[in-house]
């Protein structure tokens, strides 16, 4: 998951409230204090790379980031080793689809840009002595 280092978000102000991003980081560590949150620990699996993990090594993520208008809910927080959750940031998964999108187009464009490179270019667009060649020729005839 690694991001490019020039990827930015605009944020909203009323998201980075500090008073508020407070309050959803108590109720995060309320959440992780659940059977419900142990149970997902416990599976070992981390959301992003699904690699096995021990609980231990497992930590809260929010799927859609605090600072973009997540909040800590079951539905918003998930199990990640270190290195995804760091490498996460604030990308939300829509965010991630667009960068898979986006290097998809790009993978795509230089397979066909290659294509056209090494393709043979059709010998009658170059041929001197092709019929609209011959056809200029006898134009001159009939003046």
């Amino acid at each position: 998951m690694k991001k490019s280092p020039d990827s930015f978000h605009i944020l909203d102000r009323a998201h980075t409230d500090p008073a508020r991003l407070k309050r959803e980081r108590e109720k995060a560590r309320e959440l992780k204090n659940t059977n419900w949150w142990r149970t997902q620990i416990s599976k070992g699996l981390c959301h992003y790379c699904h690699q096995k993990f021990k609980a231990s090594a497992l930590t809260l993520d929010h799927v859609i980031p605090l600072a973009r208008g997540g909040t800590s809910t079951r539905g918003n927080c998930v199990p990640a080793c270190k290195p995804c959750n760091s490498s996460k940031r604030l990308d939300t998964p829509t965010d991630d689809l667009f960068a898979q999108l986006e290097r998809e187009r790009i993978e795509k464009s230089f397979s066909l840009g290659s294509l056209d490179e090494t393709s043979e270019p059709n010998s009658d667009e170059f041929d001197e002595d092709s019929d609209d060649a011959a056809d200029s020729d006898s134009d001159d005839d009939f003046r």
